[in-house]
């Protein structure tokens, strides 16, 4: 018997369906879906439920324009559902976050994780457009988080 099964109050691991609208994602990063969810994990809490959509720029460009009015794509869009148990939706652009990486001379699949916990923390409240304040607070918490799974300070090279 496990730790888990004895503890009745033992919440589950964070639920973290990820899909996969553009199979370029699966071309280009063969374990994307893995590293999504691992990056989830870091970021929320268990118990907790929320959905990545691995879309391309078009498909992202189209809601962020609807959502945002925005023309244009952009790397992680977050949409917080408001309840306590499911998170939300995080939808990821593949063309943007490869030529980011590329820019920023960052590995795709660290910028991936970086977009992830970046988009959780959205979906778990944080704003980093609120105030300089929220922003510095915001980027620590996910220096801490990307510590924790080996990948260095993505704000270091600014």
């Amino acid at each position: 018997m496990t730790r888990a099964t004895k503890n009745s109050k033992a919440r589950p691991a964070l639920r973290c369906t990820v899909v996969v609208l553009d199979a370029g994602w699966l071309k280009a990063m063969p374990g994307v879906e893995r590293l999504v969810r691992k990056a989830a994990r870091a970021a929320a809490r268990r118990g907790k439920s929320l959905n990545v959509a691995l879309a391309d720029d078009k498909a992202v460009r189209v809601l962020n324009k609807r959502h945002a009015k925005k023309d244009k794509p952009t790397n992680v869009l977050s949409y917080p559902s408001g309840e306590r148990a499911f998170l939300g939706d995080i939808v990821l652009a593949r063309q943007t976050v490869w030529r980011e990486a590329k820019q920023q001379n960052k590995s795709p699949a660290d910028h991936v994780a970086h977009l992830v916990v970046h988009g959780v923390l959205h979906l778990l409240g944080h704003d980093h457009e609120t105030s300089d304040a929220d922003a510095e607070r915001m980027e620590a918490l996910e220096r801490r988080l990307l510590a924790r799974l080996g990948i260095a300070d993505p704000y270091a090279t600014r």
